[in-house]
């Protein structure tokens, strides 16, 4: 069950557990839905944010313990179930999860023989060329970074656009900070984004909003947002 649902614009913001969510989202009926999402790796990256809080962008709220383990294989059966093309960040983590593909996609940060990786990859599940985005990691750390793994919003953009161009509803069940959705209200797109840390919830409806108050100047501006706050 939703625990809260916030509505900004075109982009449905959801509280909750992402299977219940999403399951939920399918009974809707949405005529299409792409994901865009990027799940926890299990590599404990929430330990590092712990030990590493205020250097180098990482941020910590409070224990956590979000990153311990990857997503079940349902999680991953029900977003092919409910969707119609998948982009799934960390696809290399998942790899006996997800069937074959051709269409990796790949960050390359622009920075060699550091302690991090040198790229990210994408698990994607169209029958397209596999594609690089050079955005460097220092930029990205300009980007308003708010979650210890946080994407830049012009790599989520990237992505979207990897996607078919007929308007589909962006679905990002492991929302975060909210990254996808912000890309989302900056292209006029609709998005859902669930996140089941409640700190993190907050900081993706901040962001969603002061993405709608400074639109895209290259794209025509969404219909003026309205917050609406449901709690169930």
């Amino acid at each position: 069950m939703i625990r809260r649902e916030v509505t900004i614009g075109d982009c449905r913001l959801l509280l909750g557990d992402c299977l219940a969510e999403m399951w939920s989202i399918h009974q809707e009926k949405i005529p299409k839905v792409d994901i865009v999402a990027d799940p926890p790796y299990g590599i404990r990256a929430d330990e590092a944010a712990a030990k590493n809080k205020g250097k180098w962008g990482w941020k910590f709220y409070g224990e956590s313990s979000w990153d311990r383990e990857r997503p079940s294989q349902e999680a991953f059966a029900m977003m092919r179930l409910i969707s119609r093309h998948q982009i799934i960040w960390g696809g290399n983590y998942f790899t006996d999860f997800l069937p074959p593909t051709m269409h990796w996609l790949m960050w390359d940060k622009g920075q060699r023989d550091f302690s991090l990786a040198d790229f990210e990859m994408a698990w994607g599940s169209q029958q397209r060329a596999a594609r690089i985005f050079n955005y460097a990691r220092a930029k990205a750390l300009k980007d308003g970074k708010q979650h210890p793994t946080q994407k830049p919003v012009e790599l989520m953009e990237w992505c979207i656009n990897e996607l078919p161009k007929d308007k589909s509803v962006i679905l990002d069940p492991f929302m975060g900070s909210g990254t996808t959705l912000v890309a989302c209200a900056k292209m006029g797109r609709a998005g859902i984004g669930i996140e089941i840390n409640p700190d993190y919830f907050e900081i993706a409806c901040d962001r969603v909003s002061k993405a709608y108050a400074e639109p895209d100047l290259f794209v025509a501006p969404p219909v003026a947002p309205k917050q609406e706050a449901m709690e169930l």
